[in-house]
């Protein structure tokens, strides 16, 4: 997601800016929406994550609710991914592709089954930068005389609520059994006394729940899970985390030039599928090899590798920056010191030949080289809770 220019549009604000006021959060233009970057700082935010919980307001997140008979066959064309084998409650993270197998967003697809008409229901949850591109595909790609798509993104608050704690304290403001949920499962109750939808699912690489309600609710749980001591949390920490669990950022780490397969993504692919948008050219990929590959880099030392940063092979470990080609191999596509882990990390995309764990390279900093090293992903990788 880019980060836009106050000059370009009016920026969309999220019901909860008064919250984030209140607390005197530092906002920035991010994706046409106004959002909280920092509260308390990067850092104690992310550990709040790590060792207890904290909140963000996702609600510039796009969300859109489809209805309709024939509602999965209709999107399996969209997605590489078989949506088929959804049950009820039961969701799948995929992607839509163009023609050339890129990478047009990234979204999770919810099942919620059917309605008492017997239509098909679904929520899909995509990016704020893509959302308007998202609801025009599926505008030009699904029968609308069949099917019924509404747009919900201004009227609903989204709130995630992720880290160790997360679970056990939500519990105490719902009758839902949230342990019965599993991972990337989601079910319809309430919270406060008021209905809400709860899905397991996050982007911290920790465990905890996503709850969607209207604004007005979404304020009084925002302050109802402040007051529990709930850390609130902005941008910053949330990139810090996902990066740690190697989650890919669209716009960054994947886009519409990149294809699952570069991006370590070719288990969204159900090859069985008889056809998709831009199956095909997957396939010759998938014959052919790639020629690059998103991989885990790590700094020897406090260089941290930003996004755009050249990366370059060495034939050699005595190898130094001065013998380094000029030429750049792979770039850099995030990358940050981690917090959790205590040294710089990044990902980047690379020459498949030079993409292996344990793989030396150079990142270009500031015109200067500096040693890293490929490594497995994800950087961090949670204790895993039933």
């Amino acid at each position: 997601m880019a980060v836009e220019s106050h000059l370009a549009t009016p920026l969309q604000t999220t019901p909860l800016l008064a919250c984030h006021q209140a607390l005197k959060a530092r906002t920035m233009p991010f994706g046409g929406w106004e959002m909280p970057v920092q509260y308390q700082g990067i850092t104690a935010e992310h550990q709040a994550v790590r060792e207890r919980s904290g909140m963000f307001d996702i609600s510039h997140m796009g969300k859109f609710l489809l209805e309709g008979m024939d509602l999965i066959g209709q999107l399996q064309p969209l997605v590489p991914s078989d949506l088929s084998v959804l049950k009820p409650g039961q969701a799948k993270y995929t992607v839509f592709l163009n023609e050339s197998g890129g990478i047009l967003d990234d979204l999770i697809v919810y099942y919620h089954g059917q309605t008492n008409t017997g239509a098909q229901a679904i929520t899909l949850i995509v990016n704020a930068a893509t959302a308007s591109q998202d609801l025009e595909w599926l505008r030009q790609h699904i029968n609308l005389d069949t099917l019924t798509l509404e747009d919900v993104t201004p009227e609903r608050v989204l709130i995630a609520v992720q880290g160790p704690e997360a679970i056990a304290l939500l519990q105490t403001l719902t009758v839902v059994d949230l342990k019965q949920v599993s991972r990337y499962g989601h079910i319809t109750g309430t919270i406060l006394d008021k209905p809400a939808w709860f899905a397991r699912t996050g982007y911290t690489g920790e465990d905890g729940f996503e709850i969607m309600v209207d604004a007005t609710l979404g304020s009084l749980l925002w302050e109802t899970l402040l007051a529990k001591g709930v850390q609130p949390c902005g941008l910053g920490a949330r990139d810090t985390l996902r990066l740690e669990a190697a989650m890919a950022l669209y716009g960054q780490d994947i886009d519409s030039t990149t294809s699952p397969l570069e991006a370590g993504l070719q288990w969204l692919v159900s090859w069985e599928k008889p056809d998709f948008i831009g199956r095909k050219a997957l396939m010759t990929q998938k014959k052919q090899g790639v020629s690059r590959q998103l991989v885990g880099l790590q700094m020897d030392g406090r260089h941290i590798a930003r996004h755009g940063y050249p990366v370059k092979a060495l034939s050699t470990l005595s190898e130094t920056p001065s013998e380094v080609s000029a030429n750049s191999t792979g770039e850099v596509t995030s990358g940050s010191i981690s917090p959790t882990l205590g040294y710089p990390i990044a990902l980047a995309y690379v020459p498949t030949a030079l993409s292996q764990i344990g793989q030396h390279l150079w990142v270009e900093i500031r015109g200067k080289d500096y040693p890293a090293q490929v490594v497995k992903r994800p950087f961090y990788r949670r204790t895993r809770t039933p």
